[in-house]
Order: structure tokens, then C-alpha cells, then sequence
């Protein structure tokens, strides 16, 4: 499933290029086609991401709210222009990574390409005038058919809109629906607090407020949406680890102090993810290491799909259990 960097990225793709221009809207499908009537002929005002939900706002007080779940995904084609604040292939990030490694030096060089034929350091893609396909749930991407516009559609599409130079189709989502205002306040209402909406700290207290009083363990109220937004399965191992506490240890008695820890490297590694479209969770890496990491998968995380393999800080065995119908990883020496 999609996490919140994924997410506020697909975001940032629609208020570049679909917000301020009116949009053609079908359901090729057929399952969405009384909503993509309503859509069509209006212009996009406004592109927002809380957590793992997006919200398009289109004229006349109609709201899109996009929930991708497991399966869904933007596929993006045309005119594609990347919001600045993240990664764009012309070998340039704009930030370091949380403890300053040099990414213009890690950058330098050929493009990298990941185990999922993904160029990891631009997962979008540079502003352009080509006509260029772009995956977007997981990033992965690959070159549309040059001289068909609109792109033919390609299985099975649930919505798609379409402005004279850009193209967006979803398929699979988990939830498509129209809402008045008043109902996506009310959806937002019910999500925990996301650090790239509203005031980090006021988000802070929430989410303290939240975890210190809870019983149910802290793996399992860092994937409740009501509590904290945004964090999936990778994320929430990674997070556990950084902080060397145990998943099984009741909210209520971590102490706060670790809590508010725990809220500040989710935000550092929310604005990581969104700049660089990955979930690069490893910190106090050399360049070559940094980018080595970025070309494969298995090498970002301390202990996300590491299960059997030696702990990279004590050389413990990493631990695999089930909690919550969810595989967690975890070190039992560091985490103990």
C-alpha cells in the first residue's frame, strides 16, 4: 500500500498540473461514471493530501477523495511538470538527507536504476514538453506511446482526467467518492495529524496526547490511521528501530519524550520520502552508500524485510511476527 510520501507526491503532481484548468472526466470503466459526469467540464481549485487519502476540489464546492488502499494507483501521461520541492532527473534534490550527507556528490554521475528498473533519483520526472508516462503509487515508470493523445486507455481505468496536455488515469483504488465540503472536513476530521498539514506542532501534541494514553501496543498505533496519518508497514518498522523500542510496549508506557521523538523523525522521514519518491529510512551514509541504497530496495531499510538476516547494528537475527494481520520486523536485541 501507498504510505503518505507517495501520497502528498501525487498530490504535488495535480497542483502542477491539473489545479487552475478545467478538466475532462469519464470512467472508462463504467463504475465511477455518474461521479466523473458530475466532474466533467469543471476546473481543479485545489490538490491536498492527508495521510494516505487525496482530495481534489473542483469548482462548485465538489470534492474528489482518493484513497488508493492496496491496489491502487495514478498512472500520470503528457505534459509532465514536477513540482520543485522534489526530486527531478536532472541529478538535483535540493535537500541533504537528515544528517547532511552531500546528495549533490551522491548524484553526480548516470542516472541510478533499482532492482524494479526504477530511476530512483528522479521517480517523477524533470519539467519537460515530451510526452512522458509516469506510474504513480510506488513509482514506477516508463515511456507512453509518443504520437497517441489522448494515451489510449489501458485496463481497467476508474477515472480518468484529462486537461489538453496532461493525462491521469486511477485504477484499483480503495475508496473514489464525491463529498460535499462538509464531508471532507469530516473525513479529515477523523484522520490522526499529518506533519505536511496544519502546524507540526500542534500535530505533535495530538499525536503525544493519543499514544500516551492508550493501552494497545506502539506497532499498532503507528498504523492507525485515527492516531497518526500517513505511516504503513515499512514505515513503522523503521521507526521502531530508529528509536530502539519495542513494538509490543503499550502507548501508555513509552515515555514521552520518545513519543515526541518518534513524530519528529516520522516528519523527517515523510519530507526524505517526498523529495526523493523512496522510503529511505538508513541515515549516516557516505555518498557512494547513499547511492548505492537508492539503487536498491533491500538496502534502505535497518530492518524492513531483513527477517533472518543479521541486525546491521548488533547482529542479531531480525525477527518476523504478525501483529495486527501485518508483518512486523524488529531486532530483539536493540529493540528489547
Amino acid at each position: 500500500m501507498p504510505e503518505g510520501h507517495s501520497v502528498h507526491r501525487i498530490a504535488r503532481q495535480f497542483a502542477r498540473n491539473f489545479v487552475g484548468r478545467q478538466v475532462a472526466a469519464s470512467s472508462p470503466q463504467g463504475r465511477f461514471a455518474e461521479g466523473a459526469a458530475l466532474l466533467d467540464g469543471r476546473t481543479i481549485a485545489q490538490a491536498k493530501a492527508v495521510g494516505k487519502q487525496m482530495f481534489l476540489e473542483a469548482e462548485g464546492d465538489l470534492w474528489l477523495r482518493v484513497h488508493l488502499g492496496l491496489y491502487g494507483a495514478w498512472d500520470f501521461a503528457g505534459e509532465i511538470l514536477v513540482d520543485p520541492t522534489i526530486a527531478a532527473a536532472n541529478g538535483r534534490m535540493g535537500q541533504t538527507n537528515q544528517r547532511g550527507t552531500d546528495l549533490d556528490a551522491a548524484l553526480s554521475g548516470a542516472p541510478v536504476f533499482d532492482s524494479a528498473g526504477e530511476n530512483s533519483l528522479s521517480s517523477i520526472g524533470a519539467p519537460r514538453k515530451t510526452r512522458v508516462h509516469v506510474r504513480m503509487s510506488e513509482q514506477t515508470t516508463g515511456l507512453a506511446d509518443e504520437d497517441a493523445w489522448p494515451p489510449p486507455v489501458v485496463g481497467q481505468v476508474r477515472l480518468r482526467l484529462l486537461t489538453d496536455s496532461t493525462c491521469a488515469d486511477l485504477r484499483g483504488p480503495t475508496a473514489c467518492v464525491l463529498q460535499t465540503p462538509d464531508e471532507m472536513l469530516a473525513t479529515i476530521a477523523k484522520l490522526g495529524p499529518d506533519p505536511l498539514v496544519g502546524d507540526p506542532a500542534e500535530g505533535e501534541e495530538r499525536f503525544a496526547r493519543a499514544v500516551r494514553r492508550k493501552p494497545t501496543p506502539i506497532a499498532l498505533l503507528l498504523m492507525d490511521q485515527s492516531v497518526v496519518s500517513g505511516i504503513g508497514n515499512v514505515y513503522r518498522a523503521e521507526m521502531l528501530f530508529r528509536a530502539r523500542l519495542n513494538p509490543h510496549t503499550p502507548g501508555r508506557d513509552v515515555p514521552e519524550d520518545v513519543v515526541r521523538e518518534l513524530w519528529r523523525d516520522w516528519a523527517r522521514l515523510l519530507a526524505i520520502g517526498v523529495e526523493t519518491g523512496q522510503m529511505m529510512t538508513m541515515d549516516g551514509l557516505s555518498p557512494e552508500q547513499y547511492r548505492a541504497a537508492m539503487a536498491h530496495r533491500d538496502d534502505r531499510h535497518w530492518v524492513y524485510h531483513r527477517a533472518g538476516l543479521p541486525c546491521r547494528v548488533c547482529g542479531t537475527e531480525i525477527a518476523l511476527e504478525e501483529i495486527g494481520a501485518r508483518k512486523l520486523y524488529w531486532c530483539p536485541s536493540c529493540q528489547a
